[in-house]
């Protein structure tokens, strides 16, 4: 049976006006200001879930609080390569508390920065089918979770909700953004990346490929990271003591649901009209305990 979309009601906060209803987020901006133009926003992380573009039910419990716990950890680690959105993670609502950020307000870019340093999902399929991903070529032989020969900055168009992100060479970002904005963010993606990657491995946990977004802030100028940042939601996460190459990689992400939802159980065409199905409690039970051990092995604290 069809779970249909599901139900999203935006709390009301004092001193805020709700904006926008994401897939996961909830944007809001001070009492009476318009979106295009505050200084200030907050951003309120739900525990909604979607995958294939598609809103999910029910949601992961205390996923909110995950994520936005795990980006306060990341925006921290990776402070002196670029500036980030976050303003506060104590000034805000109370009701929403744990949860919600008070952020810059940006304009973003639209664009998808997508890093890869290994080989898996549609980078894969790209791979199989042309030799190459996101226009660079890559050597022949590679598999299911190789090891690229280096980080490779990919990016994608940002979709609407409700329509889907297309993969884009770096040549065809620098004709839509131009070619000095465009270097910068790959810069700065793989920058990142990298930070990243060793703070992980530390931990014991492979970063395969992440998901970020950048704008410019209205008061400067500056071009800062925004949204979220190397979450179980934007990232791929394996755990390192198991890693074999050639072979699918338990995650500790988002993937395990994207799993269900194309196996024979879940009996859901991904590319037909029909709205996905629930999820059941054992999928939803094993979703949360990824997103709680991905958070406690990255941030060393206790969930």
């Amino acid at each position: 049976m069809s779970a249909g979309a599901p139900l999203i009601t935006a709390p009301d906060l004092e001193g805020w006006d709700h904006a926008i209803t994401g897939k996961v987020r909830d944007l809001y901006v001070p009492a009476g200001e318009d979106l295009a133009s505050a200084t200030e926003v907050l951003v309120l992380a739900t525990d909604r879930i979607s995958a294939y573009d598609a809103a999910l039910s029910p949601g992961i419990p205390d996923k909110g609080r995950l994520l936005t716990g795990i980006s306060l950890f990341w925006f921290e680690q990776l402070a002196d390569i670029v500036p980030n959105h976050v303003l506060s993670a104590t000034d805000v609502p109370d009701a929403v508390r744990g949860r919600a950020l008070r952020c810059r307000g940006l304009d973003m870019v639209p664009l998808e920065c997508i890093v890869r340093g290994y080989l898996t999902g549609s980078g894969l399929a790209d791979y199989t089918r042309t030799g190459s991903v996101g226009g660079h070529a890559l050597p022949a032989g590679l598999t299911e979770a190789s090891r690229l020969p280096r980080p490779l900055f990919t990016p994608s168009t940002k979709a609407e909700q409700g329509e889907h992100d297309e993969n884009i060479t770096v040549e065809q970002a620098r004709e839509q953004l131009g070619s000095e904005l465009v270097d910068e963010l790959d810069r700065l993606t793989r920058a990142v990346y990298i930070r990243a990657q060793e703070i992980a491995a530390e931990r014991g946990i492979i970063i395969a490929d992440t998901k970020l977004e950048f704008g410019f802030s209205r008061e400067g100028g500056a071009l800062t990271l925004g949204d979220e940042v190397l979450t179980p939601d934007s990232s791929r996460f394996w755990d390192q003591a198991g890693y074999r190459e050639g072979v699918v990689q338990p995650s500790l992400d988002k993937q395990y649901v994207r799993n269900w939802l194309t196996s024979d159980a879940s009996g859901w065409d991904r590319h037909g009209a029909e709205a996905p199905p629930a999820l059941p409690a054992e999928v939803v039970e094993r979703t949360r305990a990824k997103y709680v051990e991905a958070y406690e092995r990255l941030t060393g604290r206790e969930f």
